[in-house]
């Protein structure tokens, strides 16, 4: 499913037009990104939490040549899924 299918579907299961669909899903990734850029953490009840942790550097190989190479440490967002999303 893409973007554009996703807001199709949240117009039809909530009633909402497509146009308010469509203003509620990017609100909801414009506070989720900006929730993430600051530390937090989004807990959502039976979806799951969102929350940024910190890779450390380590070493690597670079798949073409073989070569060690070193991958600097960096944030990611983890999403850990709720009970409801658990198959």
């Amino acid at each position: 499913m893409n973007k554009s299918e996703l807001i199709d579907a949240i117009a039809e299961e909530s009633g909402l037009t497509k146009v308010d669909s469509k203003k509620a899903l990017n609100g909801l990734f414009t506070v989720l990104a900006r929730e993430m850029k600051s530390g937090g953490k989004v807990t959502l009840v039976g979806h799951g939490t969102y929350q940024v942790v910190e890779k450390s550097a380590r070493k690597g190989v670079n798949p073409k040549t073989g070569k060690p190479i070193q991958i600097a440490a960096k944030k990611v967002v983890k999403f850990k899924p709720g009970v409801e999303l658990t198959l």
